[in-house]
């Protein structure tokens, strides 16, 4: 199947479900959105550093991007695979050099996270989607509370 490259557009409150935000990504030089339901701690975490705010003192997701760096892992994509009842799934293709060549590694990732991740880490990566079925090509689709980032 083929993969569409996102980017995050909007972060709002979800319009379906109390309580929660939605991650609206957009498809890059497209019309297609994808919303994606996350909980409130991942969207204040994800605000915060797309805001590129320095928090008081490191949050759980900056320990991940702080692995990486000490271990020298690349974050390559991030991959949303699949739709399956309402609930999305991700995967995070990472790639490190060691004493016999390069190694390629996928890691599941829930989408929250993986969102996370990459608005914590400089833009190395790419953001693409294999699960097209929840993509809607009517950007009307965003919520009117959705603010561009």
């Amino acid at each position: 199947m083929k993969k569409i490259e996102l980017e995050i557009v909007a972060l709002s409150h979800s319009i379906t479900q109390t309580h929660s935000y939605a991650v609206v990504l957009g498809e890059i030089n497209g019309l297609r959105r994808l919303p994606i339901v996350i909980g409130g701690f991942e969207a204040q975490a994800i605000a915060v550093a797309l805001e590129k705010m320095q928090p008081s003192r490191p949050l759980t997701h900056d320990l991940m991007k702080n692995f990486l760096n000490a271990f020298s892992v690349d974050l390559i994509e991030v991959v949303i695979t699949d739709l399956q009842e309402g609930i999305f799934y991700s995967k995070l293709v990472c790639t490190s050099e060691n004493d016999t060549g390069s190694a390629t590694s996928t890691v599941s990732s829930p989408p929250s996270t993986s969102l996370l991740i990459i608005a914590l880490i400089p833009s190395t990566w790419k953001l693409v989607a294999r699960a097209t079925k929840g993509m809607s090509s009517n950007s009307a689709n965003i919520p009117p509370t959705a603010l561009p980032l």
